[in-house]
């Protein structure tokens, strides 16, 4: 093990001795067992209560897999746009000086400010029948409420700055030199931000596409509002639990939510493992400027 990694792990290890720093780990581990894995365990618990036959059986209903459909569609639509959105925001903002900077970080990271709620009834008066642009998609046969293409439109904007506000601070650390480099040497502006940019931030990408993903999933607010919750149409994973909570089918509320937790479990640990790999990438780096 490099010296470098082997100060990373000596400053993980730096708890053992401290125990102040322990006891306060182990209160925040128990706090976190508490209002985390408590709910998750009650979750599979009881959608698993009467069994797998049971659990199956509301997984495999139509409604159900409908839903489970429609949000991957949602997620699979949101999560290229918004990787391709959100690194060129980002290269654009870190690596060039131009007016209005500040204002198009602000306007990107709006969403992460404002109640997803309102940003799906702002979405009502820009396209809905009484809004700014209603009257005109009715009279041209365009449905962008209470359907799916709203609910891939509204997933988008809602999740436009997770990308966007992991790679943009690495990219603003590492300056421009790497880049000027390689134009100098005759790389043309494609082959620098394929082998000389993207490389540099991979790490922080993969962290962001998780991010934006997970949030795919459990996005509620705004979905609920300009989906319409139309039972087989446009119910994602969340609106049909909310759906089947309703309808007092607790064992297909739960059976659905554990495919969510799961979902977030697995997005957990690969947020975990990306860090680790961060950490370990950085040393190395660490290492090597130093020799």
């Amino acid at each position: 093990m490099s010296a470098a990694a082997s100060e990373v792990v000596s400053r993980r290890r730096s708890l053992r001795g401290h125990r102040g720093r322990l006891a306060l780990v182990v209160l925040g581990g128990g706090a976190a067992s508490l209002l985390i894995l408590l709910p998750l365990g009650a979750v599979f618990y009881f959608a698993l209560r009467e069994g797998w036959a049971v659990y199956s059986q509301h997984l495999s209903d139509p409604s159900t897999r409908h839903a489970i459909w429609l949000t991957l569609l949602a997620a699979t639509v949101a999560v290229p746009v918004n990787t391709v959105f959100g690194v060129t925001a980002a290269w654009a903002v870190a690596k060039f000086q131009f007016p209005g900077r500040r204002l198009l970080i602000s306007l990107i990271e709006l969403p992460l400010s404002i109640p997803p709620l309102v940003i799906g009834v702002a979405y009502l008066f820009v396209f809905g029948m009484q809004g700014l642009f209603g009257p005109w998609l009715m009279e041209h046969d365009v449905r962008l409420v209470f359907s799916i293409p709203a609910i891939l439109i509204i997933t988008t904007i809602v999740t436009t700055p997770f990308i966007f506000r992991e790679v943009l601070p690495l990219m603003l650390s590492q300056g421009t030199q790497e880049e000027q480099a390689a134009v100098t040497l005759g790389a043309s502006g494609w082959k620098t931000f394929w082998y000389v940019t993207l490389p540099n931030i991979k790490w922080a990408l993969f962290y962001g596409v998780s991010l934006c993903f997970a949030r795919c999933l459990g996005e509620f607010g705004s979905v609920a509002v300009v989906s319409g919750a139309i039972r087989d149409e446009t119910n994602t994973m969340t609106l049909q639990i909310e759906l089947l909570s309703n309808d007092r089918v607790a064992t297909g509320a739960f059976a659905l939510a554990s495919i969510l937790s799961s979902i977030a479990v697995v997005t957990m640990l690969v947020k975990i493992w990306i860090e680790r790999r961060g950490d370990d990438v950085l040393a190395d780096g660490q290492e090597e400027a130093r020799n």
